[in-house]
């Protein structure tokens, strides 16, 4: 089958200034202000301005190794909360008093030194044994989620400011668990892994127990990332066709499965995942790796692979980024790309079985309506270096076009943060 050609460019609008002078490990953008956390190696955290693509403030002092991700707290008013885990095996908070309607976005804080302006350390969260990997805040904010080169992955809840207890620490793991992330619309954690496995995990009886495993890559898994909270249930697939015949059915699959998942990993692959809807027969169990004595099956869940994207990159991909806005997917990796893919009505759409491009087979249960296309890739977004982490992030700058413009963040081993613009292909 043929590659349909790009039919969007990314185009490069920015460079946060100043640079890291060390390698930068992931940007996080503000869940409602024109700013991004970067974790960087020397030890510190850089707040940045979507604004003017300046340097807002310089976070030091918390962590006596590598910062090697950063989550902001959602839902916080007339303050921002940033969480941050290290390669020194903790996790630190950290606060900053603000006024979202006059603050200032534009203006790097001179003083940066105990300054009341300043980001100020809150607590330390200790218990990993190993490096900190990958830390999430749940969407309510009750709980922030760790994983850790240890294999274990630790769930705590903030019971009043600064007063944070461990109410699990899960490990079911056999190696380096290297992302954690939270369902938009639930309290269900997922987690990635050096094992090749990707795990999820709910509350049952006082207690977070693992509640399906999923099997399907080859090698490490580097990140995972939910659909946004509502996006399944709006129509990004239309292209060139009308609704097939059996859509209708399919989009109302999508609404009883919730939110579909997204994983990237070292065997060069981006998978989407689908939940089963809790209607299999009484009595089916769920393949999830756990022995059934003293558990309860109805807490279980059954996800399945839905769609493999189609191959755009040559080594391994170490995130991918899910839209809130479009339902675009983009991601990046070794290679230095940046691809963007996007889903629309599959072509000839038709019962029974079919295969995908790894040559497995989907039941007719299964199979999925839709498939992926690369609309977008750019090579050596980073010249020679790697790309650590990606993410989509509101446009803020004065340029933006329109309201619910998005742009791209692109974090790399050159220590750069760069902002990218997403456009249609003109065509004569």
């Amino acid at each position: 089958m043929s590659t349909p050609p790009p039919t969007h460019t990314l185009a490069s609008l920015a460079t946060l200034a100043p640079p890291s002078s060390s390698r930068t490990w992931q940007s996080a953008p503000h869940p409602s202000l024109p700013i991004v956390a970067t974790a960087c190696s020397d030890r510190s955290v850089r707040v940045y301005s979507l604004t003017s693509f300046t340097l807002l403030h310089s976070i030091t002092g918390g962590h006596k190794r590598s910062v090697r991700s950063v989550s902001w707290k959602p839902g916080v008013r007339g303050q921002s909360v940033l969480a941050t885990g290290s390669f020194d095996s903790s996790a630190g908070i950290w606060r900053h008093d603000q006024n979202d309607t006059t603050q200032d976005f534009t203006t790097h804080n001179e003083d940066g030194d105990g300054d009341e302006d300043d980001y100020q350390f809150s607590c330390i969260l200790d218990g990993h044994e190993s490096e900190i990997k990958c830390l999430s805040w749940s969407p309510s904010g009750q709980y922030l989620a760790t994983c850790s080169r240890d294999k274990s992955v630790w769930i705590w809840e903030e019971l009043e400011d600064d007063n944070f207890e461990t109410v699990a620490v899960l490990q079911e793991h056999d190696g380096d668990v290297k992302c954690v992330a939270w369902h938009p619309e639930e309290d269900l954690l997922v987690s990635a892994s050096y094992d090749d496995t990707v795990r999820l995990y709910r509350e049952d009886a006082d207690d977070w127990v693992q509640v399906a495993v999923i099997n399907g890559h080859g090698m490490t898994v580097w990140w995972v990332e939910f659909e946004g909270s509502g996006m399944h249930t709006k129509d990004f697939r239309k292209e060139t066709k009308e609704l097939p015949q059996e859509g209708a059915e399919y989009v109302e699959a999508l609404q009883r499965s919730g939110p579909r998942l997204a994983t990237c990993s070292d065997d060069c692959s981006v998978r989407i995942w689908r939940r089963k809807p809790k209607d299999r027969p009484e009595g089916a169990q769920a393949n999830t790796g756990i022995p059934s004595i003293i558990r309860s099956t109805a807490i279980d869940e059954d996800w399945y692979e839905e769609a493999v994207l189609p191959r755009a990159h040559d080594r391994a991909i170490y995130s991918v980024s899910w839209s809130r806005t479009t339902g675009m997917i983009v991601s990046a990796g070794s290679d230095g790309k940046i691809v963007v893919y996007k889903e629309r009505w599959r072509a000839g759409t038709s019962n029974g079985a079919s295969a995908d491009e790894s040559g497995a087979t989907q039941t007719e249960e299964q199979a999925s309506l839709t498939e992926w296309v690369v609309v977008a890739e750019i090579f050596s977004a980073h010249d020679v270096f790697e790309i650590n982490h990606v993410a989509w992030a509101k446009r803020a700058d004065k340029g933006k076009r329109w309201e619910g413009e998005e742009v791209v963040v692109s974090t790399g081993d050159d220590g750069e943060v760069r902002v990218w613009t997403l456009d249609e292909t003109k065509t004569s």
